[in-house]
């Protein structure tokens, strides 16, 4: 059904991709979530580390998400994500609710 702009349709190639991506979201190990505050001028970042991911872009993903979500800046340093701010317990929530519900 069309209604106005609205164009209803199905991509099967996109639903791989998404299975493929769940696939990988289960291979991460322990994942350590902490907060420093050393080398940025006494300001607090917090660090996601352990996500034992090859894929890149998966990686970068996941940042997107987790800014959207805690409302702040950050930028993906090797295999580590780095958030501004103190956002231990919101990173938990996401990470719960989004990553263990597949």
């Amino acid at each position: 059904m069309r209604n106005k702009n609205w164009i209803e349709f199905d991509n099967p190639q996109n639903l791989n991709v998404k299975e493929q991506v769940d696939n990988q979201l289960i291979n991460f190990s322990r994942i350590r979530i902490f907060i420093q505050k050393k080398g940025k001028k006494g300001k607090t970042i917090t660090i996601i580390d352990g996500l034992n991911s090859q894929n890149g872009l998966l990686n970068k993903k996941l940042l997107k998400d987790l800014k959207m979500f805690c409302g702040t800046g950050g930028k993906l340093d090797g295999q580590s994500l780095h958030l501004q701010g103190d956002m231990v317990e919101k990173v938990k929530e996401f990470l719960r609710k989004d990553l263990y519900d597949i």
